[in-house]
C-alpha cells in the first residue's frame, strides 16, 4: 500500500493528499471526502499508519473509488493499551495517545511523497486534518503545493474556541445559548496535538465537514476572525442515499429494524472512543427496559489504539436475564453496527448519542433528532448545536453534571421524551425539515453543490 511509481500523476494533472488524523471518527470523514473528490478525476492520495489505512477501508460502508490511492506507512511500534472507563478526570480516550504519537513519525514519508508527487503534478494539494499540522508543515515550503487544514468537527465548536481566547465578546449568535465550559474535555497530555496554531496559520484555506445551511452563521464569523482566509464548507460528507444491501450482506438488525413500525425505534451508539463504566451500563439498561421503548443498543468497547492488537474486547454485562426479558422490544448489538443504514431506515426514530461530528451529521442528514450525552472533546459543544441552535435534540446528560452517574430514571425519562411526546414530535418534523433542505442544497444549483464546484475550480484552475 506504499506509494509506488504507477500511482505517479501527469504533469497537466492536480493531485490531492489527504492526512487524516489516526481515530475512526476522523479516518472515515476523509474517506467519505476522497470519495467526494475523485469523481472529478482527480488523483487521491489518502495517507496513514499501515494500521490506520488498514482500519479505515475495513470499516468503510461502499467500494472504494478506482481513482484513491492509499499509502500505509510504518511508524515506530507503540503499546495499545484496553480502554480505561474509570479515568477521574475525563472520558477522553487517554489509551489512544500512545498511537496519536506515533504518528508524528508521519512527517518524514509524508514529505518525501510530496516532493515526488510534486515533481510530476501540475499542482499538490494537501488537507490534512488539524491536528496533523506538524505531518503536513513541509508542503509549506514546495513551489507547487497548497496547503489547507480540515477541522472534522463543525464550525460551531470551532468558532466557540475561538470566541473563548477573544474573552468571550457580544456576538449576536451566541445570545441567549449556553455555552459549556472546555474543563474535562481534554486531558493536558493530548493538548501538545492541539497546540499547533503557528503551523496552522502556515495553511492555504479552511475545510469544513459541514454546509451552509446547517451553520452558515457560524462559517461567516469563523471568515471574520481568520483574516479572509478561504473557507469551504464542502459536507456533509457522508452519503445521502444510503444503499439498500441483499438479504444475504444485510446486518441482522436491519432485518429486524424492516419490522418495526415507522419512528419506533431509538437507536443507542456513544461511538467508537467512549468506554462506559460498569456500573452507567447498569442505569443504561434499567431505563430502557423502563421506558417501555423499542431500541437498538450498540454494546462494544472503544476501539484500541491498535484494533489488529490481539487480546480479548471487553464483553459488557448486563444486568440478569436483561436481554430475554427485552427481547421483543429492542436488541444488543455487541459487534460493528451499520450505523448510516440504521439512521437512514424509516424505523428510526431518535437517535441515543455521544454526538460526535460524524454521528451529529448522520443524524442530520437522515432526519432522525437526538438525546445528547456528550463524554468528550467536541461532543460537549456539537450538543449545543443540536439541542439549542437547530433545537433538532434534547439534553439527556448535561455538561455541568458530566462526572455524575446517569440514574436510570433519567435515561427513561430522555427516551420516553424524545421517542413518546408531542415535543420529540416537533423534533421530529425539524429534523426532517433540515433533512430536505441539506438534500436539496446538494443537487444542481443548490449551495452545498455550488461549494463543491466552487472548490474543485479553486485547486484545478
Amino acid at each position: 500500500m506504499a506509494f509506488n511509481g504507477d500511482n505517479l500523476p501527469h504533469q497537466n494533472q492536480v493531485v490531492v493528499v489527504l492526512i487524516p488524523f489516526p481515530a475512526q471518527g476522523h479516518l472515515n470523514q476523509l474517506l467519505h471526502l476522497s470519495h467526494l473528490i475523485s469523481p472529478h478525476n482527480i488523483p487521491v492520495h489518502y495517507v496513514s499508519t499501515v494500521t490506520h489505512i488498514r482500519q479505515a477501508t475495513l470499516r468503510h460502508h461502499k467500494s472504494i473509488h478506482s481513482n484513491i490511492h492509499f499509502h500505509g506507512f510504518e511508524v515506530p511500534p507503540f503499546v495499545s493499551p484496553p480502554p480505561n472507563p474509570n479515568n477521574p478526570e475525563t472520558d477522553f480516550p487517554c489509551h489512544l495517545i500512545p498511537s496519536l504519537k506515533a504518528s508524528m513519525h508521519l512527517r518524514d514519508p509524508v514529505r518525501e511523497l510530496l516532493q515526488s508527487l510534486s515533481s510530476e503534478a501540475k499542482r499538490v494539494i494537501v488537507i490534512h486534518d488539524s491536528p496533523m499540522a506538524s505531518v503536513a508543515q513541509d508542503a509549506t515550503n514546495m513551489a507547487n503545493v497548497e496547503n489547507y487544514t480540515f477541522h472534522c468537527t463543525c464550525a460551531f465548536s470551532v468558532y466557540l474556541a475561538y470566541w473563548d481566547r477573544m474573552g468571550r465578546p457580544s456576538v449576536e449568535a451566541m445570545h441567549a445559548l449556553k455555552i459549556p465550559s472546555l474543563e474535562g474535555c481534554f486531558p493536558t497530555q493530548f493538548l501538545d496535538f492541539r497546540a499547533q496554531s503557528e503551523l496552522l496559520k502556515l495553511s492555504d484555506g479552511i475545510v469544513y465537514n459541514t454546509s451552509r445551511v446547517i451553520e452558515g452563521d457560524y462559517i461567516e464569523l469563523m471568515k471574520a476572525i481568520t483574516g479572509g482566509k478561504k473557507i469551504w464548507a464542502l459536507g456533509p460528507f457522508n452519503p445521502l442515499a444510503v444503499e439498500k444491501k441483499g438479504s444475504k450482506e444485510r446486518h441482522s438488525c436491519v432485518e429486524w429494524l424492516d419490522k418495526q413500525e415507522p419512528n419506533s425505534v431509538i437507536y443507542i451508539s456513544f461511538g467508537t472512543t467512549t468506554a462506559l463504566r460498569d456500573e452507567q451500563i447498569q442505569e443504561i439498561a434499567t431505563g430502557l427496559e423502563q421506558s417501555k421503548q423499542k431500541f437498538i443498543w450498540v454494546l462494544r468497547d472503544a476501539d484500541k489504539g491498535d484494533i489488529f492488537d490481539g487480546g480479548e474486547a471487553k464483553r459488557y454485562e448486563l444486568p440478569n436475564g436483561f436481554e430475554e426479558r427485552v427481547k421483543e422490544m429492542g436488541l444488543v448489538v455487541r459487534d460493528w453496527a451499520p450505523q448510516l443504514e440504521i439512521l437512514s431506515h424509516s424505523s428510526t426514530g431518535g437517535f441515543l448519542s455521544h454526538c460526535g461530528w460524524n454521528s451529529c451529521l448522520e443524524s442530520i442528514t437522515m432526519g432522525v433528532p437526538i438525546a445528547t450525552w456528550p463524554f468528550h472533546s467536541d461532543q460537549p459543544r456539537n450538543a449545543t448545536l443540536i439541542t439549542e441552535v437547530l433545537k433538532v435534540g434534547l439534553v439527556v446528560k448535561d455538561w455541568s453534571q458530566r462526572n455524575s452517574l446517569v440514574s436510570g430514571s433519567v435515561v427513561e425519562d430522555g427516551v420516553r421524551r424524545l421517542m413518546q411526546t408531542e415535543e420529540g414530535d416537533e423534533m421530529r418534523e425539524r429534523a426532517e425539515r433540515l433533512k430536505r433542505v441539506i438534500h436539496k442544497s446538494t443537487e444542481e444549483g443548490g449551495v452545498s453543490h455550488m461549494e463543491m464546484d466552487s472548490f474543485i475550480a479553486h485547486i484545478t484552475k
